[in-house]
C-alpha cells in the first residue's frame, strides 16, 4: 500500500488540498471539479467492508482499486465499481485521505442538495468506518469535529449533510446512530450549517 503520513505544525489543509496530519492514500478515482466549483458542502457517510467488520483494510483497498473481490462473498457485488471519498475516519479516530479536497471524489453518486444536483461537484465526502446498526466511537466524533473545523476554515463550507439527506430513498448513511447534535456541539458550527437537522 502506497501511503505516507505528513506531520508539520498544526493540522491544516495544504495548498494542494491535503490534510497535513492525515495518512495519505492517493486514489485514482477522482477528477477535476467542473468549472469554478468549490466545496461548500460536507457529506457524512458510513462504510464498512465487509459490513460491520472493522478489522480489515478493505475500505482503503476498495478506494484504491485493489480490493480482492474473491476474499469475501460480499465483495463480489463491488466488481467494476470505482468509488472514493476525500476522507475516511477509522474506528480509533485515525484519518486517511484518498483525494485532494480540491478535486472531485466519487462518493455521493446521484444526489441533490437544496435543488442543486451532482453533489460530488461541490462537496467533500467524509466516511466514518461504521454501519447503520451500531454507534460510532468517541474518537471518531473527536476526529470528525476537528476535521470539519479544519475544512471549513480552508473552504467556503456553509452546510453539512448526511448521504441519506442528499440521496433520500437510495442511501441511509450515516444512519440512525449518528449523533448530529454532538457533531454540532463539538464542531462549534452554527445551526444554519445543519439544514436537515431540526433537533439542533
Amino acid at each position: 500500500m502506497n501511503m505516507h503520513v505528513v506531520r508539520q505544525g498544526d493540522p491544516h489543509i495544504d495548498a494542494q488540498g491535503w490534510l497535513t496530519s492525515a495518512t495519505r492514500l492517493p486514489s485514482p478515482n477522482f477528477e477535476a471539479r467542473p468549472g469554478d466549483a468549490v466545496p461548500t458542502l460536507i457529506v457524512v457517510h458510513n462504510i464498512s467492508l465487509p459490513p460491520d467488520d472493522f478489522t480489515t483494510n478493505a475500505i482503503a483497498d476498495f478506494f484504491l482499486n485493489k480490493l480482492d473481490h474473491d476474499a469475501h462473498p460480499y465483495f463480489d457485488q463491488l466488481r467494476g465499481m470505482r468509488v472514493s471519498a476525500h476522507f475516511v475516519i477509522r474506528r480509533d479516530g485515525a484519518i486517511e485521505q484518498f483525494v485532494s479536497c480540491d478535486e472531485r471524489a466519487w462518493h455521493a453518486g446521484v444526489s441533490s442538495f437544496c435543488g442543486r444536483e451532482r453533489c460530488n461537484d461541490f462537496s467533500i465526502g467524509i466516511e466514518l468506518e461504521g454501519s447503520d446498526r451500531m454507534p460510532f466511537e468517541d474518537a471518531q466524533y473527536d476526529a470528525l469535529a476537528a476535521l470539519v473545523r479544519i475544512v471549513a476554515k480552508r473552504y467556503p463550507i456553509d452546510a453539512l449533510a448526511g448521504h441519506s439527506d442528499v440521496a433520500p430513498g437510495r442511501k441511509t448513511d450515516p444512519g440512525p446512530h449518528f449523533d448530529w447534535p454532538r457533531l454540532r456541539h463539538e464542531s462549534a458550527l452554527p445551526p444554519s450549517f445543519f439544514p436537515f437537522q431540526s433537533n439542533i
